[in-house]
């Protein structure tokens, strides 16, 4: 916290103790743990304040009851208006980390006990509408030009860190191992009803603290992301915070992803609203003009819209969509003179330019490699209305220009590659396939050439520089 302060991301503590609840003393036992937080940010060099007065309202906030949107995710069980921050507000205008303990005020004006996930959850709303709340205030009246607002605070939370023994969510495509990347629109569920109950033995509070993620990025910035960390995990806090990427790409090859170092159980796991993810195969259901603005806000050029759905008519397989189609991946099967099998070909890969760097790219990414080089494979069981994993994978095969500025990230999710004039040729191996023979030969290992993998290279070469440019 001391060395994020320097950085200039200032922090505002909510401290929860699970070992002090229901005892006589609760109360006095929580105010000497806020004053030990407190005490060891300034041993370390940080400035403190303690926050003892109850800054949220116990219960939902009157009139949500009237609200008429379907909320998917549980609010808390407290609430917070703008003038309950003024000391929060004034904390952090003097440069103070503000430590608060979970009390809130009940409707007898009484101090309780709650769930710190409660406190954290309204405060999150809370900042949120005050920092809007600032805002209008400041365009509807007149700044003073002779004013000095060096000391005016944005409200508005950009990180969640939850800090504890557990860290990150343990994954059963890991076999107990932190998620990396998590895309709570589209996973959360899926997350829930694939949870062993093993892990709950020595991580009680994950499924807890994924809900509290839920809750908090739905009131944040579409940008915002939240991190679970373990207090063992420090250095990858700072870097998590620092970058907003995950300790490991998500959408690294497997093979890569399972020998790093860098994953050990206390990697961190970093989470975002996200995006829902649809797999769609009929080209019918493709709505042209959305898939049209986003190819070519992408690309930067002029799509040949008849030419190029002429061709997806004839030799689609699948689209992966994000959102409303602010990032697609289209996949399509090209003929082989020289084969019976047509070749997989990754056609279009694009992120609209306001969603790189927010996770879209990765969310994408792995919904294209669980629906076609890594199907079959139990972490491919996604919900997203593709083959769920069931099925055989494919030999994945794409095209970039030798200056394409994205083929650094290609390189490192590809299996291989391969210079052709302007060209350069990725693949990804189908990785079942060499899974399951990898295992069957146990020791031996797998050869550099596999017999079904001879000539294909020159049967890529053969299919893929013919394919016609889509573009004016």
């Amino acid at each position: 916290m001391v060395y994020l302060e320097k950085l200039g991301l200032v922090s505002v503590i909510v401290v929860e103790n699970d070992q002090i609840r229901g005892d006589d003393g609760e109360r006095s036992a929580l105010i000497e743990e806020i004053m030990r937080v407190v005490s060891a940010l300034e041993a370390q060099g940080a400035e403190a304040r303690p926050v003892l007065g109850t800054t949220v309202r116990l219960g939902p906030k009157p009139d949500d009851d009237q609200l008429r949107e379907p909320r998917n995710f549980i609010p808390p069980e407290a609430h917070v208006f703008p003038s309950d921050l003024v000391a929060i507000r004034s904390a952090l205008r003097a440069g103070e980390i503000p430590v608060l303990p979970p009390f809130a005020l009940d409707s007898f004006c009484r101090s309780v006990r709650i769930g710190a996930n409660d406190v954290l959850g309204a405060l999150a709303r809370g900042m949120v509408e005050a920092a809007a709340l600032d805002d209008n205030d400041m365009k509807s009246s007149p700044r003073d030009p002779h004013a000095d607002y060096s000391q005016d605070i944005n409200l508005v939370p950009l990180r969640l860190m939850i800090i504890s023994r557990e860290g990150g969510v343990p994954s059963y495509a890991r076999t107990g191992f932190p998620h990396l990347l998590i895309n709570l629109t589209s996973e959360y569920d899926y997350i829930r009803d694939t949870y062993d109950p093993s892990w709950s033995n020595e991580k009680d509070s994950s499924l807890s603290n994924l809900s509290l993620a839920r809750t908090c990025l739905a009131y944040m910035p579409p940008t915002s992301s939240a991190i679970m960390v373990s207090h063992r995990s420090p250095s990858s806090l700072i870097a998590n915070l620092i970058t907003n990427k995950p300790a490991v790409s998500s959408s690294l090859p497997h093979a890569l992803l399972q020998g790093n170092r860098k994953l050990t159980r206390d990697t961190p796991t970093l989470l975002r609203r996200g995006l829902p993810i649809q797999v769609i195969r009929s080209l019918a259901d493709v709505d042209k003009a959305k898939m049209n603005y986003l190819l070519e806000t992408s690309f930067k050029r002029t799509l040949d819209a008849d030419a190029f759905y002429k061709r997806l008519e004839q030799n689609l397989d699948f689209v992966v969509v994000a959102g409303d189609y602010v990032g697609a991946a289209i996949v399509t099967n090209e003929p082989s003179p020289n084969s019976s099998e047509p070749v997989s070909y990754l056609d279009k890969f694009a992120v609209l330019p306001s969603h790189q760097g927010d996770g879209t790219v990765d969310f994408l990414w792995v919904a294209l490699h669980d629906e076609s080089y890594g199907l079959g494979h139990l972490f491919s069981i996604n919900p997203n209305g593709g083959k769920e994993g069931k099925g055989e994978g494919r030999d994945l095969v794409w095209r970039s220009r030798d200056d394409n500025p994205i083929n650094k990230w290609y390189f490192e999710r590809s299996s291989g590659h391969m210079r052709m004039g302007s060209w350069v040729f990725f693949w990804c191996d189908a990785e079942k396939r060499l899974r399951v023979e990898e295992g069957r030969r146990a020791n031996a290992g797998l050869s550099y050439v596999e017999e079904w993998e001879e000539n294909r290279l020159s049967r890529w070469a053969d299919v893929i520089p013919k394919i016609p440019s889509v573009w004016k």
